[in-house]
């Protein structure tokens, strides 16, 4: 059972001068040290909580901002409501809409079968979020969750009762606009439609893991066994996966010897760099080299689903098998955008680049469902959930 609620959210209490722009922030793992600095320059911006740069006293610190915040009048608390999250972009020419419902899910154990995860994930990055929760004692990050969907006439009421309280255009054109949804009926409903459905972690599979041990250290505090979590229907037409490519850095092989490494386990066709982008729709993946050399690739394996997943060949064939690597090891990074990849070949700045196709949400949606966990970043879903608009404190 998914168990999923209005909470009493805390929200900007925007002054005179002031625009929800200075509040909010992308998620504190994609900010780059210069942007930090502008948003950090903000009396009230979120990073000053998830990303406090105090180091030593990070937490506590983080914590005392808070308070500070609520104390002051820089936030304010709503009654129990959902929000609606709203964020129109463009995809490839292609202008669509995402529509979320931000509330507060229970949190369970993957076991129970009710929550599907979908990628493997970083302990390291739990560790740091879980002395973060301990002190704070608030969620102020969603994570981003995919669930059945909701009946047409149930939509049809939060569209005409939710009001619309901040709108923000970020600097990649992206229309945030967040509505609040007060009405008790209503809210009910939401929760009532979603009981029965499986929830799919989209994005914030750390999140969602260090919520659920934050809860079991507290068995006996019904608000901390909740995490913030914005919610998307499977259909709805704005839900776009964007593949994460691989990027390789090795000083233990040479580029001919990798070549020769991957031929033995894939089947490998030399082509320009444009016929690359072009046919890897219709190939497992594309290779680039720093020579400027390109191949499309493919690769037969056992016919089980795992081993015609892009991601996993990947990882096992490619990053394990030929480079010897690991994440520990620090040789593999990552970019969702192609672009940036093709620019950062050119400039010589990798040894190989993996380029992959675009996930389809059936597939991972399937292999979840049958227990299986994709590699680290396989997904990028586009765009980001922003942190800022609404915090859940469970104290």
């Amino acid at each position: 059972m998914v168990t999923f609620l209005p909470f009493k959210g805390y929200r900007p209490n925007l002054r005179a001068g002031e625009h929800v722009g200075d509040r909010i922030s992308p998620p504190y793992d994609v900010i780059g040290e210069d942007y930090l600095k502008d948003l950090q320059s903000r009396p009230f911006n979120v990073t000053k909580l998830t990303l406090n740069p105090d180091a030593d006293k990070r937490y506590h610190g983080a914590r005392k901002e808070l308070d500070s915040w609520i104390e002051n009048g820089a936030l304010k608390q709503d009654a129990d409501s959902f929000y609606i999250y709203e964020q129109t972009f463009d995809d490839n020419g292609t202008t669509r809409v995402r529509t979320g419902i931000v509330g507060i899910l229970k949190t369970e154990k993957y076991e129970d079968g009710n929550i599907i995860p979908h990628e493997e994930t970083f302990s390291k990055v739990k560790a740091d979020r879980l002395n973060l929760l301990r002190d704070m004692e608030a969620h102020l990050e969603s994570i981003f969750g995919i669930f059945e969907g909701l009946t047409p006439e149930l939509n049809k009421k939060i569209n005409d009762h939710a009001s619309l309280v901040y709108r923000y255009v970020d600097d990649a054109g992206v229309e945030h606009k967040y509505y609040k949804l007060s009405d008790p009926e209503i809210t009910a409903e939401i929760t009532e439609q979603l009981k029965d459905q499986k929830m799919l972690i989209a994005d914030g599979h750390h999140r969602f893991e260090t919520a659920l041990n934050y809860s079991l250290e507290n068995p006996d505090d019904e608000k901390k066994g909740y995490v913030l979590a914005t919610l998307v229907a499977s259909d709805n037409s704005g839900l776009v996966i964007w593949p994460t490519h691989r990027l390789v850095d090795s000083e233990n092989i040479s580029e001919k010897n990798a070549i020769k490494g991957i031929s033995k386990e894939l089947t490998m066709t030399e082509v320009t760099e444009e016929e690359m982008e072009a046919g890897l729709k219709d190939h497992m993946m594309g290779l680039m080299f720093k020579t400027g050399k390109c191949f499309l690739a493919d690769y037969e394996g056992d016919g089980s689903a795992m081993w015609k997943l892009d991601t996993y060949v990947a990882q096992e064939k490619i990053l394990k098998g030929v480079y010897k690597s690991d994440e520990g090891k620090g040789i593999v990074s990552y970019d969702a955008e192609l672009s940036s990849v093709k620019q950062k070949m050119a400039d010589k700045k990798h040894d190989l680049a993996i380029i992959l196709n675009e996930p389809s949400l059936q597939t991972i949606w399937d292999l979840s469902m049958d227990g299986k966990r994709m590699p680290k970043k396989t997904t990028f879903f586009f765009p980001k959930i922003w942190s800022g608009f609404v915090f859940y404190l469970m104290r």
